[in-house]
């Protein structure tokens, strides 16, 4: 029977077949991708020439370099490679001999046998630009790469990967002068700007002196989305005018962790942004700052992403009612100064325009009585809520919002301990429309009640809930109306 399906048709049935199968457990006859590979060599070889993706992580040991060759030989194909080492901290260097050689050594062994990559993440440990000037010549069609480089910062290696479109680089510590191939000049001719065709860049670790940064602003003329993680500068020399160069155009930006910079940030988005419509700020943010850019920016701005436990006050959601009635969609996470009084005047100012809503873990929801009704009545089209973590968050309260959102597809309630299944039953009676849900570790909600949403829910497609409340019962009706359950 082997001998009759042809390399081509094996491949293509390797391809179609799921990495795993979900619980229970399949029977024997069941194939899944790691079963396959064990029939005889012949599939495990077709198999390996089949695969596309990989991900693996590394031993950091000098006897790694050998091991990689080996594997990455029997994959011919990959187009998207993750590499690892164990610790999961892309910046940790490993206790090899030599740390740089030991990086640059096993990037050395993805560009001799990865030429078809587009989709490289490589979180090995730190690299030298040299390096990345191999990778680029091997690796042509390469899409989009996560690295992790040391200091000092250059950025103009970039301009040898021509087709690349998403960057995502970590910074690490210190390393003394790069070698950066200085015949070629990229080290040194920092003053050139390029037309590059970045569309999405991730910097982490960024500081001030980081000057080689400044290039990469002034050359990225086509970027849409930009993603800062821990920077404690720009690496403009704090003037932010470099990086003025490359906002014009930025549809999404999210910020983590950067409050030494965030002011600077805002300013100029504010100042410069006349596509954005999507703003992220997470852990850091100033008060002043976040102010002045709701209130002057000129972007129609649909979604923002706040946890600011300590920055947001009312005064920001009043300025956002007035200046952003187009949003579609408001996260607030961890925000501990915002009153009932400030979320209640946000709805009503943005009336029946928001289609989601996420509370995660606000006081403000546990401790004022009918908040959660008003905004309800006035947020009707809602399609999307998350009050996850609210521990506190009564059935009254919840359903008193639950009555009004007739339009809900998608529900986060995880570790909401204080509902039960009076909630449940309001939810399959008043949201028909229902698609997903989360109620993991909701204490309140007990098997009974699993039972019951799932037989009564129209719509439902998917939910996470832990396996002890999953009855037998309950699984033949999942399995009956095609319901994903998640534990």
């Amino acid at each position: 029977m082997d001998d009759m399906l042809c390399d081509e048709l094996l491949q293509e049935i390797f391809t179609r077949i799921p990495k795993s199968l979900p619980p229970p457990p399949p029977p024997p006859s069941s194939a899944s991708a790691a079963s396959v590979s064990l029939v005889s060599k012949r599939w495990l070889h077709l198999y390996r020439t089949s695969k596309t993706s990989l991900s693996l992580r590394l031993n950091p040991d000098d006897s790694t370099i050998s091991s990689l060759a080996s594997v990455l030989s029997h994959y011919p194909f990959l187009s998207s490679l993750s590499l690892f080492l164990l610790s999961s901290d892309p910046t940790v260097t490993p206790t090899t001999t030599s740390a740089p050689a030991f990086h640059d050594r096993l990037l050395f062994i993805v560009s001799a046998f990865c030429s078809s990559l587009k989709h490289l993440r490589f979180l090995a440990g730190p690299v030298s630009q040299s390096s990345l000037f191999s990778l680029s010549n091997s690796c042509n069609f390469l899409d989009s790469l996560t690295i992790s480089l040391y200091r000092p910062l250059y950025f103009n290696w970039v301009v040898s990967f021509s087709c690349l479109r998403e960057l995502s680089v970590y910074v690490s510590g210190f390393h003394g002068v790069d070698d950066c191939s200085r015949e070629s000049g990229f080290c040194l001719n920092e003053e050139l700007d390029a037309g590059l065709g970045l569309e999405s860049l991730f910097l982490s670790g960024i500081g001030g002196e980081d000057y080689g940064a400044g290039w990469l602003w002034r050359s990225c003329k086509r970027l849409k989305k930009l993603q800062l993680k821990s920077c404690e500068g720009i690496g403009d020399g704090g003037s932010f005018s470099s990086f003025a160069k490359c906002l014009k155009g930025l549809q999404e930006v999210e910020i983590r962790a950067c409050r030494s910079i965030v002011n600077g940030v805002l300013l100029k988005m504010a100042e410069n942004c006349d596509s954005l419509y999507s703003l992220l700020v997470y852990d850091g943010g100033n008060r002043e700052g976040l102010h002045h850019f709701i209130s002057s920016c000129r972007c129609d701005l649909k979604k923002l992403d706040f946890r600011l436990p300590l920055d947001l006050r009312n005064d920001h959601l009043s300025a956002i009612g007035l200046n952003f009635r187009g949003l579609s969609t408001l996260r607030l996470q961890s925000c501990c100064l915002v009153s009932g009084e400030g979320l209640k005047a946000l709805g009503i100012a943005l009336n029946s325009g928001l289609e989601e809503l996420a509370l995660i873990n606000c006081d403000v929801v546990e401790r004022e009585s009918g908040l959660l009704a008003t905004l309800g009545q006035h947020t009707r089209q809602l399609k999307r809520l998350d009050l996850s973590y609210n521990e506190f968050l009564l059935d009254k309260e919840f359903i008193s919002m639950l009555v009004s959102c007739n339009c809900l597809t998608e529900l986060n309630l995880r570790r909401c301990v204080g509902l039960t299944t009076v909630s449940m039953v309001s939810m399959f009676k008043n949201c028909r429309e229902l698609q997903s849900v989360d109620i993991m570790h909701c204490d309140g909600i007990g098997a009974e009640a699993v039972e019951l949403f799932v037989r009564n829910s129209p719509q439902l497609r998917g939910l996470q809930v832990e396996e002890n409340k999953v009855s037998h019962a309950a699984r033949l009706w999942a399995s009956h109306k095609h319901i994903h359950l998640v534990s």
